[in-house]
């Protein structure tokens, strides 16, 4: 009986020790758990180059551990939120609902303009009240959006993508609510055109997109770009190499190239390059 005694005070010792905190983790408590099916897309103008990613992402590890962070644009229009909102709504339509989009092209940061949050489509998109997100709300149902008025203690006057917008993301990953004030018609840009007749991004091709979008074309449209006439084509192989054309991107877009070349070199295109449509 004696041995049988002292077996269980054993165990019970065991399991009291199991559950008792340790000092360590009541120092650093449990990092928040990931949500099942978000992800944080983030969406800038900082280039391929320099620090200003790899800080906000560390910002992203220390706040939404677990979260998946998928880089879609470090290259999008520098300083121009207009050409960068076109581009942003036609691949933001590509990821499911929940995930949460981190966007910052963001000329007038420390200045008046807003931070806000969007929901639209059942996504979430944080940044600058610029106009960033004004074809994402235009092209949803029922968009709501809010003015953030979380603040963190410290602020820097330059750089709101890392002190701002990515802790504001990682909460609405976390599943949390808005931290702000909501409001329907914040940061809206009503006279801006549904699509826009100009060039919004060149890849790494060379390949110059436009922020129109095929489908609102006509099948045998034409576009003019730099002094030339360019018709419609399925995919390069339709045309000889060196033949300029235009064709549907894989996200939507009216997209201009050159087989095995580079339209931009060619055609002398640039961001914010126009381009007239023709029956």
């Amino acid at each position: 009986m004696a041995q049988c005694r002292r077996i269980r005070c054993l165990h019970e010792l065991r399991l009291a020790t199991r559950q008792r905190p340790s000092p360590q983790s009541r120092l650093h408590p449990p990092a928040p758990q990931a949500q099942a099916g978000h992800m944080i897309v983030l969406f800038t103008d900082f280039g391929l180059n320099g620090p200003y990613t790899g800080q906000m992402k560390a910002v992203l590890h220390r706040e939404a551990p677990g979260i998946p962070v998928v880089d879609l644009f470090a290259d999008a229009p520098a300083a121009n939120p207009a050409a960068s909102a076109y581009l942003l709504a036609a691949y933001a339509v590509w990821f499911p609902a929940d995930t949460v989009f981190l966007c910052v092209v963001d000329p007038g940061v420390g200045g008046k303009r807003p931070a806000v949050i969007v929901e639209a489509n059942g996504r979430w998109y944080v940044g600058p009240g610029n106009g960033l997100f004004e074809l994402v709300q235009r092209r949803a149902g029922k968009p709501k959006s809010w003015e953030i008025d979380w603040r963190p203690e410290q602020l820097s006057a330059s750089f709101h993508g890392r002190d701002l917008f990515a802790p504001v993301a990682a909460m609405l990953a976390r599943g949390e609510p808005p931290p702000g004030q909501p409001s329907d018609d914040l940061d809206r840009r009503p006279d801006w055109p549904d699509d826009l007749a100009e060039i919004v991004y060149l890849d790494h091709y060379g390949n110059a997109m436009t922020g129109l979008r095929a489908a609102m074309l006509p099948l045998d449209a034409k576009l003019a770009v730099a002094g030339r006439m360019l018709e419609r084509a399925k995919t390069f192989s339709d045309r000889l190499p060196g033949n300029a054309f235009w064709y549907e991107n894989s996200n939507g877009l009216a997209e201009i190239a050159v087989n095995r070349g580079r339209a931009d070199r060619e055609l002398g295109l640039a961001v914010g390059s126009p381009v007239e449509i023709a029956p």
